[in-house]
């Protein structure tokens, strides 16, 4: 543990067996929070509640497929099962498919939007009324700087992203009143993707670092999961519906 900014907070993260949502699992629970590691790979979501565990936090696994809302009730359910409360939300979760937009398909644009904006909107559903119980809380909801710049390839991936974006400012205005923030984090960071596309086209990844104002790729615990932690903590209070791009100067 090194910090204590989010002592006593329940926090749920979705997507968390690995990438962005393991960093932001890791920075939370390394700032007192108790987190709900939740995803559709249990033995990963075991892992990294290994890990927080044995760092001396306090963490539960969960396979949970946000597509199904049931899946994501049942998660929400078992968070406050096990903790009592609900105080903040992470929507990491999300599936992508790349193909030129005279490609896409239909099960292409589906299964975007159900892991994507609908899995999203499922648990926001789910944790608001612990939220309003808790007397408020900070949902994160992530886009994409794929959607932001409109890069080729990404189109179903970039309706579901924009789409959070949408939602993510309806939420804002709607739960305000209740002392719930909704913000959107748009990351660029070596994710398991990221990874593998720097390995599979190292000339390309070097020219998109080098495109970046700080010329290196976030971190997904350090730069994404700690800038979450603020976004979670009293620090940033006073923002909501807004979006915080963490792109590294895109």
């Amino acid at each position: 543990m090194t910090g204590n900014r989010l002592d006593g907070q329940v926090i749920l993260v979705t997507g968390a067996g690995q990438g962005i949502g393991r960093g932001t699992a890791l920075a939370l629970a390394k700032e007192g929070a108790s987190v709900a590691v939740a995803g559709r790979t249990k033995a990963k979501c075991d892992a990294v509640a290994q890990e927080i565990e044995s760092a001396g936090g306090t963490a539960l696994s969960l396979a949970c497929d946000v597509t199904d809302r049931s899946q994501v009730d049942h998660a929400v359910a078992e968070t406050v099962g096990r903790f009592g409360t609900l105080h903040g939300l992470v929507n990491n979760a999300a599936s992508s498919v790349q193909k030129p937009l005279e490609e896409v398909t239909d099960a292409d644009v589906e299964l975007c939007w159900r892991s994507g904006a609908m899995g999203t909107l499922y648990a926001m559903q789910a944790a608001l009324p612990h939220l309003r119980t808790a007397g408020g809380g900070s949902i994160v909801n992530f886009g994409s700087s794929t959607a932001v710049k409109g890069n080729g390839t990404f189109g179903a991936y970039a309706m579901a992203k924009e789409g959070i974006r949408g939602l993510s400012r309806v939420a804002a205005r709607e739960w305000g009143r209740y002392g719930i923030r909704v913000n959107v984090v748009v990351p660029v960071a070596m994710s398991p993707t990221s990874v593998e596309f720097s390995e599979e086209h190292p000339e390309r990844f070097e020219a998109m670092r080098n495109s970046l104002a700080l010329r290196r790729v976030g971190d997904c615990e350090a730069d994404i999961g700690r800038a979450i932690v603020a976004l979670m903590s009293d620090d940033l209070s006073f923002l909501t519906g807004d979006t915080l791009m963490l792109t590294g100067g895109m």
